[in-house]
């Protein structure tokens, strides 16, 4: 069975992701982004799931400077809905929940759903959405609520209290995989991510783009982040989605004189 590097605890959003790439897994919980890459450095790990961005509140940037700095490439994506369910131990009903455990992003993503149906509970901020749902589980507290995903409460045996309460339905987050040992058929590469920066000059970066829309890629993203200690220039991260390999390899290599630096961070197949 592979083990796996996720943020957060099991029955995380993470740990869905992973097993939904994957099958059944191994978890190996890590506290923060950087453990990740700590693990697999380490050989604690045989992979590792990476949020990467959100429908509803964006890119998580910080993990786009760790794709340019680490030696790891990506190897997969997959993409989850969210779906933020309340839970509390078995046996309790909805008027005998005083406070709720969550993360702060799952707190604003519910934070409605509370006002409109249970404004008498008390929200309150946890590191990790599962683990509040394990806390609760461990303590045996009763009046106390988690908000957390429908993995966290069968893992933890909790009930469901009402669930799909995040405001926005069409709430979905990309996670990649980051694998060496994941061997990638070429006939199955479809989509890019690069990492490049350019001349500081006005145009530079239109020219770029008229290329690629020339060899037929398509931008499924593009973002920009400074590069420390150079004012006004910047990182840009593209997701490249294309149909030939072949056309894909002409487009780099055409791009490439006009570019400063370039780093390919993975190639793969999409999981759209």
């Amino acid at each position: 069975m592979k083990k796996v590097a996720i943020q957060g605890y099991k029955g995380c959003f993470h740990e869905q992701a992973a097993r939904l790439f994957y099958g059944e897994i191994e978890p190996l919980e890590c506290d923060t982004f950087e453990d990740l890459y700590k693990a697999l450095d380490a050989g604690e790990a045989d992979a590792a799931v990476m949020a990467i961005e959100n429908t509803v509140s964006g890119g998580l940037l910080h993990n786009f400077e760790l794709l340019r700095t680490q030696e790891k490439k990506v190897k997969g994506e997959v993409y989850i809905q969210i779906q933020q369910n309340l839970m509390a131990l078995p046996g309790q009903r909805l008027e005998d929940i005083r406070k709720v455990r969550t993360h702060y992003m799952a707190i604003n993503q519910t934070r409605p759903w509370f006002e409109n149906n249970a404004p008498w509970i008390r929200l309150m901020e946890s590191e990790d959405t599962a683990k509040s749902a394990r806390d609760i589980a461990q303590s045996g507290e009763t009046g106390v609520g988690a908000v957390a995903s429908a993995l966290a409460a069968q893992l933890y045996g909790l009930e469901i209290l009402a669930p799909g309460i995040e405001t926005h339905k069409q709430n979905f987050t990309r996670f990649l995989v980051i694998d060496d040992n994941l061997s990638v058929p070429g006939d199955r590469i479809d989509k890019a991510v690069l990492c490049f920066t350019l001349p500081h000059k006005p145009g530079s970066l239109a020219q770029i783009l008229t290329i690629l829309s020339f060899y037929e890629m398509n931008l499924t993203r593009i973002q920009s982040l400074p590069i420390p200690g150079k004012q006004w220039q910047y990182f840009f991260y593209a997701d490249i989605k294309f149909a030939s390999l072949e056309r894909y390899r002409q487009a780099l290599q055409a791009v490439r004189p006009l570019l400063e630096d370039m780093q390919i961070l993975g190639e793969y197949p999409s999981a759209l």
